[in-house]
């Protein structure tokens, strides 16, 4: 653990960059509670990003050890997404956040 503040928000900002990207957010709600989602069933639910942008983002998910890839070895290739054990035990902290914002949101801005 942290053992300054220093220490504190460095260690917060580089948990903060496993998330950075215009499409991370939405691809891990869209896996959580241990969905499992073909690359196609992605590319539905989240209808507005690209499939170059979609491949982006699961990749450095997977890279980072967030998500998880099973490509089955059939004609043609099913290429599954899945959150890691990892990946999953981000579900409280974002609801969390979740929480936390939307009380602001019940608050006038200033």
């Amino acid at each position: 653990m942290p053992t300054t503040p220093g220490e504190a928000a460095a260690r917060v900002e580089q948990a903060l960059k496993f998330l950075d990207g215009r499409w991370k957010l939405e691809i891990l709600f869209q896996l959580f509670g241990g969905r499992v989602q073909r690359f196609s069933e992605l590319e539905r639910a989240i209808p507005d990003v690209s499939q170059k942008m979609l491949i982006q983002q699961l990749r450095g998910l997977e890279r980072d050890g967030i998500v998880r890839r099973v490509v089955y070895p059939e004609v043609p290739p099913r290429v599954e997404y899945a959150l890691t054990e990892w990946g999953q035990a981000l579900c409280p902290a974002l609801d969390a956040l979740l929480r936390w914002a939307a009380v602001r949101g019940a608050l006038p801005v200033s």
